[in-house]
């Protein structure tokens, strides 16, 4: 193990707050592994040893990634996903097989799977728009947070109006699914992208009206206009 991880971890123990700790796992359906730092620690950490390695190469700061992947602590995924953003202006489309490899082989909560989907996933996909392609391979497949990441990786493209027909195509594959964490997570990517795209939104959630989850059309039209809401909601 490198100094760096060994001083990142000693880091996190010695901010390590009792009452985080407490309360962590309420946020959770599933165990997680926690120390138990508040976020605004963790990414005062993040920067603060980003200093000591930003000048070492970007495959040398991947693996300090996935060092700290491996530990299982949440904290420590959200310090990897925070590096791994911090370089984005070097991505390249072969990263793309690094990203997917974090979430199939390290991801197992909402948490960890948001923090790298939505900045780090998210700004590749920007950069590399044929690589969305792959977020519908995501979503078929058998893990919850593989699908999961198939939506919420377009939630900060969608803030910007973009990727429409393929949000609703990734909608559709995902709209029966029967996780309720993916049922949200594509709903969320729906709802960001209706306040672009509110018509079409709308008009994907009539027409699935009777089969979409609850769950899903809730988060879809949240920020909806009120008498669009009761149409979308009336059975």
């Amino acid at each position: 193990m490198t100094d760096i991880i060994i001083q990142v971890r000693s880091e996190l123990i010695n901010n390590i707050n009792e009452k985080t700790k407490a309360n962590s796992q309420n946020f959770f359906k599933e165990k997680v592994k926690y120390h138990g730092v508040k976020t605004a620690i963790i990414g005062k950490i993040s920067k603060e040893y980003f200093k000591l390695i930003k000048l070492k190469s970007k495959s040398e700061i991947f693996d300090l990634c996935e060092t700290l992947w491996q530990s299982g602590y949440i904290e420590e995924s959200f310090i990897a996903c925070n590096w791994s953003y911090y370089l984005c202006k070097q991505y390249t489309p072969n990263d793309f097989k690094v990203f997917e490899k974090w979430i199939c082989n390290y991801v197992n909560n909402w948490a960890s799977c948001d923090t790298l989907c939505n900045h780090t996933v998210g700004e590749f996909i920007e950069m590399y728009p044929e690589y969305i392609n792959q977020l519908k391979r995501f979503a078929k497949s058998d893990n919850r947070w593989v699908r999961r990441a198939a939506a919420v990786s377009l939630i900060i493209p969608a803030r910007k109006g973009k990727f429409l027909s393929d949000i609703l195509e990734i909608a559709e594959l995902l709209l029966l699914d029967t996780d309720d964490l993916v049922r949200k997570g594509y709903g969320w990517m729906l709802k960001v992208s209706s306040q672009k795209h509110q018509k079409e939104i709308f008009d994907f959630v009539i027409k699935h009206k009777n089969n979409m989850p609850r769950t899903s059309l809730r988060y879809a039209i949240e920020k909806m206009p009120k008498d669009l809401k009761e149409i979308a909601m009336k059975k």
